[in-house]
């Protein structure tokens, strides 16, 4: 048997950009499997990945970028123009690598997975561009497919998003998507102080600093704080900073009973259960075995005795639970996850408008579902990961003119960190990824009349 010959760091770069657009697998999972399959050294990781998120990132621009030089070549195989893609990634946006090296790298790849005349046409294009230069977006004369392709958002969520927000902070958002997230985690508070924490993290050699938004969040800069001491001895979960501000919203006491209904992998619970001292018991539901598991896998890391996984149907929880049991519910609704884009590039281009009226009339009727539980002058939280009104202001407005004993909860902005209250407005609150630099999220308060 043929020992298979492991691939530098282009090869492997080509095979990702096929499979993700192949099988619409997760970039995220096949970044890591494809490191480990091809050893891929330590100090490529950080191109092999800048190569992959790079090219899905701007994939728009790049095709329209190569559409004019790719004229007379009728058929193009998908593996040519993803090489090409991601050479002309190379040749537009990274600066250290010289055109001429990205170009023979290419012209190298295209021999050996093709045949003379595919290496002679790669060669062709990319010498074209060196010569002529790029076609210019500024050409196209309506200003969202201008914004469209000048971003690589499909035009459907471009225009979705100007007529809900306004063109300027479409723009700001379409822009900041194309920028790598910064990793920030949430101290737990139960163990250690923030301060300490810091120093701990220092001394592991990290470079991380007190976040200015969240009082228990700190921000990294360098290194992974999966990886570290602090984090596999419980001092640390990583989180994003907007869904930090769940918890808060929440506003749990001790001693209370709390639901989490779309818990895993339980970032939420835990914070929620660290805010309340490990007291009360918060009961965290998931569909999956193996994502309850994670619940659990984080609750043990951070020693926190007071939450209960169980794999449950959220749909169903009036069959398990009595009626007015819960002093607090949070229901952090599956939802497209168009607040996290920066984190999965590969997502823009596989999402449809019609996901979202869907997934609208799931949210609702989940909302539906968990409401029935909850005590009188109770409080529900209701948060998705996305940015689009049909999922998070439409949903929850249907359901407090359906709901007669649920009203909003203005009593929100004086639980948030003093921060974050500007970004406050009634019950509710949207954070798009360029408020604080942190994911899209939205959050709304709704409290069940006494």
């Amino acid at each position: 048997m043929k020992k298979e010959r492991k691939k530098n760091v282009r090869e492997t770069a080509l095979d990702l950009l096929e499979s993700i657009e192949k099988n619409q697998a997760y970039s995220n999972l096949l970044l890591n499997n494809a490191i480990k399959k091809n050893e891929i050294n330590q100090k490529d990781i950080g191109l092999l990945t800048e190569l992959t998120y790079g090219t899905l990132q701007r994939r728009m621009s790049l095709d329209f970028y190569l559409q004019p030089f790719l004229k007379g070549n009728k058929k193009v195989e998908s593996w040519v123009k993803q090489l090409l893609r991601l050479t002309l990634y190379q040749m537009v946006y990274l600066d250290k690598i010289p055109d001429r090296a990205a170009i023979f790298e290419a012209v190298e790849i295209a021999k050996q997975k093709g045949h003379k005349g595919i290496s002679g046409m790669v060669n062709g294009v990319l010498r074209n561009i060196q010569r002529q230069g790029l076609p210019s977006i500024e050409t196209l004369e309506d200003p969202i497919e201008r914004l469209s392709i000048e971003t690589s958002h499909p035009r459907w969520l471009v225009k979705r998003w100007v007529d809900q927000l306004g063109f300027d902070q479409a723009k700001q958002m379409c822009e900041i998507n194309l920028t790598a997230p910064l990793q920030t985690a949430r101290v737990n508070l139960t163990k250690i102080t923030r301060e300490d924490c810091i120093l701990r993290l220092t001394e592991e050699g990290f470079q991380v600093e007190a976040s200015p938004m969240i009082p228990e969040a700190i921000k990294c800069y360098r290194g992974n704080l999966a990886n570290s001491d602090a984090f596999k001895e419980g001092y640390l979960t990583i989180q994003d900073e907007s869904s930090m501000l769940v918890a808060y919203a929440l506003g749990a006491s001790e001693n209370e009973r709390i639901l989490d209904a779309c818990a895993a992998p339980g970032g939420k619970s835990t914070h929620i259960a660290e805010r309340m001292q490990n007291s009360g018991k918060v009961i965290s539901l998931d569909l999956h075995d193996h994502k309850v598991k994670l619940i659990k896998e984080n609750a043990t890391r951070l020693e926190l005795t007071n939450i209960e996984p169980k794999t449950l149907d959220s749909r169903k929880v009036q069959e398990h639970f009595e009626k007015e049991s819960f002093d607090r519910i949070l229901l952090d609704a599956p939802c497209s996850g168009l607040g996290v884009m920066r984190r999965k590039p590969d997502m823009k281009y596989t999402k449809k408008e019609e996901d979202l009226m869907q997934l609208s009339l799931i949210q609702l009727n989940l909302l539906k579902a968990v409401s029935p539980l909850l005590k009188k002058g109770g409080i529900l939280v209701y948060s998705t990961c996305t940015v689009d009104k049909e999922e998070n202001q439409l949903v929850v407005k249907s359901f407090i003119k359906n709901e007669v004993d649920f009203e909003e909860d203005h009593s929100i902005k004086d639980r948030m960190p003093t921060a974050i209250r500007p970004l406050v407005h009634g019950f509710e609150l949207q954070i798009l990824p360029q408020d604080i630099g942190s994911d899209g999220f939205y959050i709304a308060c709704i409290r069940k009349k006494v």
